[in-house]
Order: structure tokens, then C-alpha cells, then sequence
């Protein structure tokens, strides 16, 4: 398998694993954390800013997700969505552009 078909199909693996992998957070929670859509406040707050702003991320908004009710493992899976998430935005934006530039198809095209 060419590495550009094994990078593609590891990346694959981490989003399917994310999503649909065990887990302690809700599947429904975890696919919203990684699409970036509405959860409830506070964990809202802290999903918007793990995908757009992570360095602003403080101990409070971890603190707060968990004062909502949630455990600590589900926020530690909910803030892996949000990362994995918008990474996998980057990534998919990123070989749209790559194959735009060089005409070899869309982000699933083997190179």
C-alpha cells in the first residue's frame, strides 16, 4: 500500500475509532464535539474553544464542563472530538487544496 493510502486510511481509523469507538461519553455528544455543534453550555464553551482557540482552554472551563455533570473521562473524550474534530477539517481542506493545485481529484484521491 502506497504511504499516501496508509496515512489516509490511519486517519480514517483515528476519526471512526473516535466516533464510534467505546467510550463514556454519549456517541450523540461525541459526534457533535467533533462536527463543532451545540452541546450544552458549559461544555459548548470549551468544545468552541478547543477547535478554534485551544491555547485559551483554561482549568476553569474544564472545571465547569465537569460542574455540569459530566465525569472526567467524558470531558477528556469530548475535548479529543473537538481536537480531532477541527484537525480533521485541516486535514480534509488541506487536500482539497493540494488536489486543486495539482488536478489529481478530491481529498480521497490516492496519490
Amino acid at each position: 500500500m502506497p504511504d499516501e493510502d496508509r496515512k489516509r486510511a490511519a486517519h480514517r481509523a483515528l476519526v471512526e475509532s473516535v466516533l464510534d469507538g467505546a467510550g463514556k461519553a454519549s456517541a450523540d455528544q461525541r459526534a457533535r464535539a467533533f462536527g463543532k455543534e451545540a452541546l450544552s453550555p458549559p461544555l459548548d464553551a470549551l468544545i468552541g474553544k478547543v477547535a478554534d482557540r485551544p491555547a485559551q482552554v483554561t482549568g476553569a472551563d474544564l472545571e465547569a464542563a465537569k460542574a455540569s455533570g459530566c465525569t472526567e473521562d467524558q470531558v477528556f473524550e469530548l475535548v479529543v472530538c473537538a481536537a480531532v474534530g477541527q484537525s480533521a477539517r485541516q486535514y480534509d481542506a488541506g487536500l482539497a487544496a493540494l488536489a486543486e493545485a495539482t488536478g489529481k481529484g478530491g481529498p480521497d484521491h490516492a496519490a
